[in-house]
């Protein structure tokens, strides 16, 4: 059996569904084929989606133990694990059939089964009863995405031995959990069961935790993260993990090279991701990968093979879903033959912790790498009225701007909604903004976005509130 497009994207994750959707709504006939069996990719199966309404219903959780100190007194708290994984499922859910609507609102046509490469004009779709369709078409879009990095030699077994994916599905919260890597999705993960009452350590290899990430807010975020709990061992590698019957013994080292052995219930490895690209038959029909096994592309997202294009986690740059998405539209247009475009400069990244980071732009230690000359203007939460007045006052919000031209070149927070302020900021950057044009810019009254007015107003020193 064999049916004809002309576009086919492989993968229906953000990247993959939104470029299907665009495609067709510029005129295309589009095919997407996924394999997981939903559409939405890791992100809104078991990444991005379900790890914020765990981050929601934990941190709830956590406030209401504290409301009889805000005059509100009510019974004892207690957790029902059962129900919030359910309340997470049901979100997860709705999403996915979400996008299968769009896809059917757009004319895209779904195949469910795994995508491989025959030529640079023909798809074949592998489906769960090992029956075979063709796809001819004229351009091929790869966004398969990405999956969770083993340490060498250990493997994931989501029960003792957990990916971020076994993380979000314990079915009892365990007495210790050993996180190794301290970037974002392990923190992420780490405050969830942190609230619900288990015993987080955190082991990284570096004296840092998110790496990448602007030094001093990585600093202020490791002391905030300590004082709600979490430990801490960094410089520190893993030696070994040792699966036990209910349990996990992993031995660490530190800088000075003494070795530890910790117990834990579970062990959560957050290491990194590595891009889906085997299986896809790219190897033999010729197109390019790196020593990373990404996906080489131009700067229109085509391979060496024409036709075939890439976007999202299978190509270089950062593992971010609003990234996958930001290229599934360019390619999109690329391909219609509009001018599309990804600015890789502004692509903002947020922790969804509490409190939120979020950076946008250029870092200090990037800036003086490069040379760059730069003012910094900062102002605390401890001085804006909204987060005093509701007690999330911790953090600050930061932004670097040119010495001579006052252009924004980084921002970086670390407080109440910074996934949100973050917006403001990058769309100021978008429009090469000084911050002298945040600063004079009239900021509602008493909101959390006043914090990022006075960080521009500090750059010139002539901050109101500090």
């Amino acid at each position: 059996m064999s049916e004809i497009f002309q576009a086919v994207v492989i993968g229906g994750g953000p990247g993959g569904y939104v470029c299907a959707i665009r495609l067709a709504q510029l005129g295309f006939k589009t095919a997407c084929v996924e394999s997981r069996g939903t559409l939405g990719g890791t992100c809104l199966n078991v990444g991005c989606i379900p790890s914020k309404s765990l981050l929601n219903l934990s941190e709830n959780f956590h406030k209401a133990k504290s409301f009889d100190q805000l005059g509100i007194e009510v019974g004892e708290i207690k957790l029902n694990l059962e129900k919030m994984m359910s309340n997470k499922e049901k979100a997860v859910d709705v999403l996915t059939k979400g996008v299968e609507f769009l896809f059917k609102k757009n004319k895209v046509s779904y195949f469910k089964g795994i995508g491989s490469l025959i030529s640079n004009k023909q798809v074949k779709v592998l489906d769960s009863n090992n029956k075979e369709v063709l796809l001819n078409t004229d351009k091929i879009i790869i966004s398969t995405g990405s999956e969770a990095s083993e340490l060498p030699g250990i493997k994931f077994d989501e029960k003792i031995v957990l990916s971020s994916t076994g993380a979000l599905s314990l079915k009892a919260v365990p007495k210790k959990m050993i996180i190794v890597g301290g970037g974002y999705i392990g923190l992420e993960m780490g405050s969830v069961w942190s609230r619900l009452g288990s015993e987080v350590h955190v082991v990284e290899y570096l004296d840092h935790i998110t790496p990448g990430m602007d030094r001093e807010i990585s600093k202020e975020f490791m002391k905030i993260l300590k004082k709600q709990g979490i430990n801490f061992h960094m410089e520190t590698r893993v030696e070994n993990i040792k699966k036990n019957t209910k349990s996990a013994t992993v031995t660490i080292s530190n800088k000075q090279k003494k070795k530890i052995e910790m117990e834990a219930d579970v062990v959560l490895v957050s290491v990194g991701r590595k891009p889906n690209t085997k299986n896809l038959n790219l190897e033999k029909i010729g197109v390019e990968l790196d020593n990373k096994k990404r996906v080489k592309v131009g700067k229109n997202f085509e391979t060496n093979v024409k036709n075939i294009y890439a976007i999202g986690d299978v190509i270089e740059g950062p593992m971010l879903a609003h990234k996958a998405e930001e290229e599934g539209i360019a390619v999109a247009e690329l391909i219609a033959g509009q001018a599309g475009h990804v600015n890789y400069g502004i692509i903002p990244g947020v922790i969804y912790t509490t409190p939120e980071v979020a950076t946008v732009g250029e870092t200090e230690e990037n800036l003086s790498e490069k040379k760059i000359k730069y003012k910094v203007g900062k102002f605390s939460f401890m001085a804006n009225s909204r987060a005093k007045a509701i007690n999330e006052a911790e953090g600050f919000v930061k932004i670097l701007a040119d010495e001579k031209t006052d252009k924004v070149l980084g921002v970086h927070l670390i407080g109440p909604h910074a996934g949100e302020l973050i917006a403001e900021m990058a769309v100021a950057m978008e429009f090469g903004a000084s911050s002298e044009d945040i600063a004079r810019t009239c900021h509602a009254h008493p909101t959390f976005s006043e914090a990022v007015k006075e960080a521009a107003l500090s750059v010139d020193n002539r901050t109101i509130h500090s």
